[in-house]
């Protein structure tokens, strides 16, 4: 009897042990699940929820058609998001349109990137919390407040995206331009997102009891990851070249001196340029009423002195329309460390700062002196004056005057880039380094002496620069700050570019990015064939753990994937008898 008994105590805890290892295995996870469907779906209680069944959709209808909105909301959010961080290179130009509709200076530039990051963050976590969801074999549901999320995110990304598009479409070529240097770095992301989304696409793929539906889950995604490893196919970039044949680093050429450092257009910000090392200054140049050739961008003197102050009332006046010695009566420098126009300017020395606050309106002929004592070449836009100004007509004659007999620089350092009476500058000053500020022909070039291209970076094409080259025409391009762009014009071969950052840009000893072709080839492949081993072991280990599953079913034993929640509250209630 009392072996009997023995006996009959070790079937009872064989028995609590199998229903409490079942136990276990059902609810090992049940705080990560917790957390998931709470961030998710605001259920953080186990009735709440349900797991998917085999062969079942793992959402009811109205989930599974709003589940494609959150992925375009992160698919538009992203866009946005590396369209505009991409930009970065003009936000000056942002900003300062904004200054011209608005009337006052801010960095919307700045808060439209932590606006992006922000919704871009929130939209992927929804979506992080859904592919985990899924993993896990639970369904879909997502709160309503995520929804109304979901909306405006998407609603933002697309807004945001017309708009720059319908104002500022050139900013889709620096976006193309980009892709010359991230396209590796983004094709290595996407692949590693695509192993990542194999577990729950092998998961329900393998539980769908029906064809269709697996061919409806596996097609589109084994359509897409098709489709990335094919487009390095495509890509080009002058920076994957063979070693040895990248040519030397452009020169620098200060736009507007060093406007990130000191008040641009003034003596310091020149100053500051040859300081770092920069080979050239460029400048804009206006007349004043009583013709002296100053320097100034905008039209109007209210962004960059105190004309507000000192003469309230004729803030909207055009710069050329005040005589020299009234301008001479302003500030030019107090604004910047008022405005702070550059979000990546960091802090001044009392002495940079004190500087700054007494800097003027820089004339033209001190401006071609100190180019000529430190060797700096020149280029500048000419501004015709308006209407009725006594210069209107002979502009050009004033300033060839001043350049020629006030200033005395040496003709080899002036770039002359204005069109209006070409022929006539080139028989006054032959010495003049004739500049274009447009593509053309090189035999049209070729005619009209011109020696130097003055672009927009936007018009980069590393094929024309080595045609011009080849007839001695070398390229500059503006205005180039970011360390990318930088890097990309000088694997094209650009000569030079103009930058607001040379003391950034003097410190690059190559560029950013840079392999041979063999580098690429075999980083490529290796990503390629790395991804297909891991997902086919994702693939494999799914279906030998749902063959198991269905196997130990058939056989009595537990359905650890597949069991319903009723199944182990029916274990649970089993306990005392097996105790008793």
């Amino acid at each position: 009897m009392e072996a009997s008994s023995t006996s009959l105590k070790r079937i009872k805890f064989g028995k609590l042990k199998v229903v409490r290892r079942r136990l276990l295995q059902r609810y090992e996870h049940q705080p990560f699940i917790s957390c998931l469907a709470g961030f998710y779906s605001c259920r953080w209680k186990r009735y709440q929820r349900r797991k998917t069944e085999p062969g079942k959709c793992c959402c009811k209808t109205r989930e599974c058609v709003f589940f494609p909105l959150l992925v375009g909301a992160f698919c538009f959010s992203l866009i946005f998001l590396y369209m505009w961080g991409e930009a970065k290179n003009d936000y000056n130009n942002f900003d300062w349109y904004n200054y011209g509709n608005l009337g006052f200076w801010f960095l919307w530039s700045l808060v439209l990137l932590i606006v992006a990051a922000i919704l871009f963050m929130y939209i992927t976590l929804l979506l992080v919390l859904a592919m985990c969801l899924l993993a896990e074999g639970q369904q879909l549901y997502l709160h309503w407040s995520h929804k109304i999320g979901t909306f405006l995110v998407l609603g933002f990304s697309i807004t945001a995206l017309f708009i720059l598009s319908v104002l500022w479409g050139d900013q889709w070529k620096t976006v193309r331009l980009s892709f010359q240097v991230t396209a590796p770095y983004l094709h290595i992301g996407a692949i590693t997102i695509m192993v990542l989304l194999s577990w729950p696409v092998a998961l329900h793929a393998i539980r769908a009891d029906k064809k269709v539906v697996q061919v409806v889950i596996v097609g589109p995604y084994l359509a897409i990851l098709l489709f990335l490893f094919l487009i390095p196919l495509g890509m080009y970039s002058p920076c994957i070249r063979e070693e040895g044949t990248l040519g030397p680093k452009p020169a620098l050429i200060g736009h507007r001196g060093a406007p990130m450092l000191a008040p641009e257009n003034t003596e310091m910000s020149f100053q500051k340029t040859i300081e770092h090392g920069g080979d050239g200054l460029e400048t804009d140049v206006t007349i004043s009423y009583d013709g002296v050739p100053f320097l100034m961008h905008d039209s109007t003197l209210r962004r960059t002195t105190n004309i507000k102050e000192v003469y309230p009332n004729d803030t909207a006046q055009n710069a050329a329309l005040f005589s020299w010695d009234t301008l001479q009566e302003l500030n030019a420098g107090t604004w910047f460390l008022k405005d702070k126009p550059f979000s990546c300017m960091g802090s001044l020395s009392r002495a940079d700062q004190n500087q700054a606050m007494n800097q003027s309106i820089y004339k033209l002929s001190n401006f071609l002196r100190l180019a000529d004592s430190q060797n700096k070449l020149v280029i500048f836009d000419l501004y015709r004056p308006p209407e009725k100004h006594p210069y209107r007509d002979s502009w050009i004659n004033r300033t060839l005057e001043v350049i020629l007999n006030e200033s005395g620089i040496r003709p080899h350092l002036v770039l002359w880039l204005e069109d209006d009476m070409r022929s006539f500058v080139q028989s006054v000053a032959p010495g003049f380094q004739q500049t274009m500020g447009s593509k053309a022909p090189v035999e049209d070039l070729l005619m009209d002496k011109i020696v130097k291209l003055n672009l927009a970076y936007t018009e980069m094409s590393s094929e024309d620069i080595r045609t011009y080259a080849a007839a001695n025409i070398t390229t500059n391009l503006y205005v180039v700050n970011e360390p990318w762009l930088f890097s990309l014009a000088w694997c094209s071969g650009a000569h030079s570019v103009t930058t607001n950052a040379v003391h950034t840009l003097k410190n690059l000893s190559q560029p950013l990015f840079l392999m041979t072709p063999q580098q690429y080839n075999i980083m490529w492949i290796l990503t390629d064939l790395t991804s297909v081993l891991l997902i086919s072991l994702i693939f494999a280990l799914h279906w030998w753990r749902e063959r198991s599953s269905s196997c130990c079913a058939h056989d009595g034993g537990p359905m650890l994937e597949s069991g319903t929640y009723n199944k182990f509250r029916t274990e649970l209630s089993d306990i005392p008898a097996i105790m008793a």
